[in-house]
């Protein structure tokens, strides 16, 4: 908590440091990442109405951080290329823009992925280039943390499939991708981590068709029957 507290006083300038850095922590998890099945996913994807649901299917198919989801312009994705590009994420109110080159890389889309999207702008209001992919009423980014109590967890609920948040779509994600005999410097560059340690203590650099092969498989995985 302190961490995120002192990251934040440095993005508003109030400190140019965060001594919880030097603070020795376990690596250890606490508890077990909750993951879902493609059965449970496709059951909870039944349960939800738009944007809620093209939500969901961004968060399982691309393995987004919450604030990523937010984040979308229209202007980030590129159709002819079937690519998203995750410039920014959204904190409430906050916009930040996305500060390593990991995180920032292109991010390949699934044909249905890239259909799902185009369906939900069809139906928006807010369509401009610089309009939010998944923008409120008031054009303005949504708030997670109210998208996720009003909306997911009573659809996961009502699916029978107990309590989730949204970091449950990245764990599903990575697990995934993993379990499908993804090359590590691959999962690395899908799951846009600045530090290999952080995915698996191993670095080559990926090359972009078998990030969109991985893609591929995966988003097959979680939508087909």
């Amino acid at each position: 908590m302190f961490h995120v507290l002192f990251q934040c006083a440095i993005r508003w300038e109030l400190t140019d440091r965060n001594p919880i850095t030097l603070v020795r922590q376990s690596m250890a998890r606490r508890a077990m990442p909750r993951i879902l099945t493609p059965e449970q996913f496709r059951t909870l994807l039944k349960d939800l109405e738009e944007p809620y649901k093209t939500m969901v299917l961004v968060a399982g198919c691309l393995g987004l951080r919450a604030s990523e989801i937010m984040g979308p312009q229209w202007g980030d994705i590129d159709w002819d290329n079937s690519t998203i590009f995750i410039r920014r994420s959204v904190s409430g109110s906050h916009v930040y823009e996305t500060k390593t080159e990991g995180s920032s890389k292109p991010v390949p889309l699934d044909p249905n992925l890239a259909e799902a999207l185009l369906i939900h702008r069809a139906g928006s209001p807010y369509k401009a280039s610089t309009d939010f992919v998944f923008a409120g009423e008031s054009g303005r980014s949504r708030w997670r943390g109210i998208l996720l109590a009003d909306h997911i967890k009573p659809a996961a609920e009502k699916a029978g499939i107990g309590k989730i948040g949204w970091h449950t779509f990245r764990d599903t994600f990575s697990t995934l991708v993993h379990s499908m005999g993804t090359d590590l410097a691959v999962q690395k560059e899908l799951l846009r981590h600045s530090d290999i340690k952080t995915t698996m203590n191993i670095y080559t650099q990926a090359v972009a068709p078998a990030k969109r092969k991985a893609i591929r498989k995966l988003t097959k995985k979680l939508l087909d029957e």
